[in-house]
């Protein structure tokens, strides 16, 4: 995947958890333009390790002079998290890729409906100035835990006006879904990005009510957990690699010189699919894109954040 080399030009404590990095890039060039909702990976050498984490692009779709993402500081981090806020600085370089958007806009819609969750509001941040800039009907529903994970209320507040309803759990409130989801017009798409509970309970919501498939529209990149070791052979390239307990299985194929596919590296994409061969045990699926079908046929994987719980695995690379 084609990627630019990137100086770090600012960096901002948002929350106690929470920071903004800023981009420029290190030959000086402007970025290319991106669409609301998309996001880059970040790669970043951790004590000789290469990690390989998404983030949504924050800030003005239309202002290429620099990238934003924001970061929230993970209490069990396998290390990206820890090492943006711990170990990065300003003038530190890194590596990104080009944009990719999974979660664009369905410029269609009547009225668009933004449901974000803790730090699942940055890719909402692109989105509203895009909506703002076409005049387009919206509103957005932010919930957070407490004052600590409130990032961008007051930024949020100024721009959107009226447009903007808050939540915050520690004052007792909470988004009533069945009810907001039951009051929208005919022609409203609905958004989700936040923890698992919140993206499933507006899902199972919105389909209970009748919400046409294609007008519910959610990202959640999932961090790879961590499992039992196995050994992966890939046919193709006729090695066999091993995957510890605490890497994934793309992780490990990609440190044994191996180039597979990749986008989102969350388990949203399907860019990563890979078919199995065979396995002497059980395939463990973690990703949001495989079919409960597909899963069940155990002749799919998602390596980005889904393992095996096995001796050996057999895959097509």
């Amino acid at each position: 995947m084609s990627t630019f080399k990137v100086v770090v030009s600012n960096i901002q404590q948002i929350t106690p958890l929470i920071k903004q990095f800023s981009f420029i890039r290190e030959d000086g060039a402007s970025f290319p333009p991106f669409s609301g909702g998309s996001h880059v990976v970040v790669a970043m050498n951790i004590n000789g390790r290469l990690h390989r984490n998404p983030y949504s692009l924050m800030g003005s779709p239309q202002a290429p002079d620099a990238y934003h993402i924001a970061v929230r500081l993970q209490e069990h981090s396998r290390g990206g998290s820890a090492y943006l806020h711990h170990e990065v600085k300003v003038g530190s370089q890194l590596e990104i890729t080009y944009p990719n958007n999974l979660f664009a806009l369905d410029k269609r819609a009547r009225k668009h409906l933004l449901v974000a969750g803790g730090i699942g509001i940055t890719p909402f941040m692109s989105q509203i100035d895009d909506l703002i800039r076409t005049k387009a009907n919206y509103e957005l529903h932010y919930a957070y835990r407490s004052q600590d994970h409130a990032a961008f209320t007051s930024a949020l507040k100024e721009k959107c006006a009226e447009r903007v309803h808050v939540y915050v759990e520690s004052e007792g409130l909470s988004i009533d879904l069945k009810a907001l989801l039951s009051k929208q017009p005919l022609g409203t798409h609905v958004y989700v990005c936040g923890p698992n509970a919140m993206v499933v309970a507006l899902i199972e919501t919105a389909r209970s009510l009748g919400w046409p498939e294609n007008h519910i529209h959610s990202e959640q990149f999932l961090a790879p957990p961590s499992g039992e070791p196995f050994k992966v052979k890939l046919a193709k390239s006729n090695i066999e690699v091993h995957v510890p307990a605490e890497m994934s299985m793309l992780e490990a194929i990609e440190a044994a010189g191996v180039d597979a596919p990749y986008s989102c590296r969350g388990g949203a994409c399907g860019r990563c699919e890979l078919e199995v061969i065979r396995t002497d045990g059980v395939l463990v699926h973690q990703d949001h894109y495989l079919s409960e079908a597909d899963k069940a046929a155990g002749k799919k994987i998602m390596p980005c954040v889904s393992r095996a719980k096995c001796h050996s695995l057999e895959i097509n690379l």
